[in-house]
């Protein structure tokens, strides 16, 4: 079949004006934050699962490679067409919650759902998902979150957003619809996840290469009612990552995030008086009543910018409870955990992001307009120290390359669960805005930023410093969430452990059509 004949046929299953041909379009959402590799022949915006069956098929059976798209807020080529006899398929039509069962305690939804519409729909009901999002949440998709995997809000206590899924379905290379758990059995329904070999688990983290996610099913809870915060202040990496460490083996932590000298400064630069308006606004609609408001208020107006000054590092910290009695346990054992590692500080960070906790997605250029792209890797806490200290000789080694070619670094930290640590590799870089930067950002922010030249120099090299990064992350057994096909997934896999995958892409893919590339396959 020929590529008019093919476009053809898509736009008659989901109508000519989402058949996106154009160049504009095609190198928009052919890119991600960080990188661009091949131009797809159309971008195709199903708006029902039918659609989206029906598109996949026309597109598989013409010999073409279809691959998914959530919300953009990628980096690590997830989406991104490695053949140009592609279409790429935008998800964020399929939007609709199909149901809140607020009796069993689930919730089924389209792939296309932010995360921050899902949490306010289901507020309404005094409900939330176990996992509640990324902190991208206002832009990051359901769908691409369970593609690529994402940590954040409520990662403390119920881990990353594969934990929260019950159930999917999934549109396969032919078209057809595949459910998983409870809702394959007769007369299932989404409830419940492990119900003989977790067939929902294979399809968390693929990248979308067994499937495209139509919809899914998660866990929810009633939302706590109550919740507190503090924010402690570290002279150096060792001690905040050992408090960390320590204050996640207690179980209590809801939310967490920690942050270097760099990410710090940039957080505190970029503080508007808007942006204190507004965050002090959704700080006192948190409150129950106006006397916590008002202390809440009183607290962040005394520490105005200065409750991080004198350190060179910070965590922040959320807990939730069913009383108040609770949230301040919860907050004594945290406080107990750090002792020795740290001294606390005003909580302002986490307050304001526990009311706004989907921020725009501004710092996907970085506080002074460079380009931006982070990394990460999931590693123990007994490797912590180990990775730190190869990660900074890897930056001595580079410091005058760094230098010249106008690159700078930073960290952000996380733990998930009681057991993990999350090392998030940040660089900053002056280089010229792209299409992807242009179209996402509004213009009234870019028109507050200075604009660079070109720096292929400064590219190239941060491209180098990243898969170091990656090498150093593998020797000290790292893994990682947002595979995509940037992180090395196949490389040095346990041969069994690689051939069965490749066979079960082969079982449902058989001619390799699904997102190209991904997971290295």
């Amino acid at each position: 079949m020929s590529a008019s004949n093919l476009l053809s046929d898509l736009a008659a299953i989901v109508g000519q004006p989402n058949v996106l041909t154009s160049d504009a379009d095609r190198s928009f959402y052919a890119m991600d934050v960080y990188n661009q590799l091949e131009l797809p022949l159309a971008v195709v915006q199903p708006a029902t699962v039918e659609e989206l069956q029906k598109a996949v098929r026309a597109i598989t059976s013409a010999g073409v490679a279809v691959v998914p798209r959530g919300g953009g807020a990628s980096y690590t080529d997830g989406y991104l067409p490695t053949t140009a006899n592609s279409v790429l398929v935008d998800t964020t039509r399929l939007n609709r919650i199909v149901e809140i069962n607020a009796s069993d305690m689930y919730v089924t939804v389209e792939p296309g759902l932010t995360w921050a519409e899902l949490w306010q729909e289901l507020a309404k009901q005094g409900l939330r998902t176990t996992f509640w999002g990324p902190f991208s949440g206002i832009k990051a998709t359901v769908g691409g979150s369970m593609s690529q995997n994402s940590a954040s809000l409520g990662s403390g206590n119920f881990g990353v957003s594969a934990d929260a899924v019950l159930s999917f379905d999934i549109v396969l290379a032919n078209g057809e619809l595949l459910r998983t758990s409870s809702a394959a059995a007769v007369n299932g329904v989404p409830f419940f996840r492990w119900y003989g070999p977790d067939l929902t688990g294979l399809f968390t983290g693929d990248a979308g290469a067994l499937g495209f996610k139509a919809r899914i099913s998660l866990r929810l809870i009633k939302t706590p009612p109550f919740y507190g915060a503090a924010s402690f202040g570290f002279d150096n990496f060792e001690n905040m990552s050992g408090g960390m460490a320590a204050a996640a083996r207690e179980g209590v932590i809801a939310d967490n995030f920690g942050l270097d000298p760099k990410l710090q400064q940039g957080q505190l630069s970029k503080t508007k008086a808007s942006d204190a308006i507004g965050a002090a606004w959704a700080v006192a609609k948190t409150a129950r009543n106006p006397l916590q408001a008002g202390v809440r208020l009183l607290k962040m107006a005394a520490a105005g910018k200065r409750f991080l000054a004198g350190y060179n590092y910070s965590a922040h910290y959320t807990v939730e409870g069913v009383c108040q009695a609770e949230v301040n346990a919860k907050l004594d054992l945290i406080r107990d955990a750090m002792k020795g590692f740290g001294t606390e500080t005003a909580n302002t960070m986490p307050t304001v992001i526990r009311a706004m906790p989907f921020i725009p997605l501004y710092p996907i250029l970085g506080p002074k307009g460079e380009r931006w792209v982070p990394q990460h890797g999931l590693i123990p806490f007994s490797k912590m120290q180990a990775f730190y200290q190869s990660l900074q000789k890897l930056y001595a080694d580079n410091a005058e390359r760094m230098r010249k070619a106008k690159v700078d670094k930073g960290a952000m930290y996380m733990t998930i669960n009681t057991h993990v640590f999350l090392y998030e590799p940040v660089f900053y870089w002056e280089d010229d805005r792209t299409p992807f930067h242009k179209r996402f950002l509004p213009q009234e922010y870019l028109d507050t930023l200075p604009e660079y030249p070109a720096n292929p120099e400064g590219r190239a090299l941060v491209r180098e410093l990243r898969a170091k990064i990656n090498e150093l992350f593998a020797a000290v057994g790292g893994v990682h969430m947002q595979v995509g096909k940037s992180y090395p997934y196949m490389r040095g896999r346990n041969p069994e452990a690689a051939r069965m995958l490749r066979e079960l892409k082969r079982s449902v893919d058989p001619h390799n059509l699904m997102n190209p590339g991904a997971l290295g396959l």
